[in-house]
């Protein structure tokens, strides 16, 4: 089903290994994407225990959720963005990615995929 709108998101970005679909609990809804060194379901398990506890620490500074967070390690960036009900979009991307262009699309994509998820 969303199948069509994460394929967009990667052409659009250039270098991306992979674009997900995630539920709060970590699973993988929906995948684009062809690079099998990635462990996607550990993966996305581990940014949502990493949103979840950042968002529980910070509770006292009454700043809200976590919506956004990005991650560079030396192979690839990961980004990861609040979606409708729960729901995030998982962007794994390389080197020659646009990173302005993802960080850009994180922020659209709850008008392409809110309506669909609630």
């Amino acid at each position: 089903m969303f199948q069509e709108r994460l394929k967009t998101i990667a052409k659009s970005l250039g270098d991306t290994r992979l674009v997900a679909l995630v539920a709060t609990d970590g699973i993988p809804v929906e995948m684009y994407g062809d690079d099998e060194s990635l462990d996607v379901d550990a993966l996305s398990a581990e940014l949502l225990t990493q949103v979840r506890s950042m968002t529980d620490n910070h509770s006292d500074l009454a700043m809200g959720s976590v919506r956004q967070l990005s991650i560079t390690t030396e192979q690839q960036t990961l980004m990861l963005g609040a979606l409708a009900s729960g729901y995030y979009l998982l962007l794994v991307l390389g080197d020659a990615a646009s990173f302005g262009r993802a960080r850009f699309e994180l922020r659209r994509a709850p008008l392409a995929f809110d309506s669909d998820l609630e």
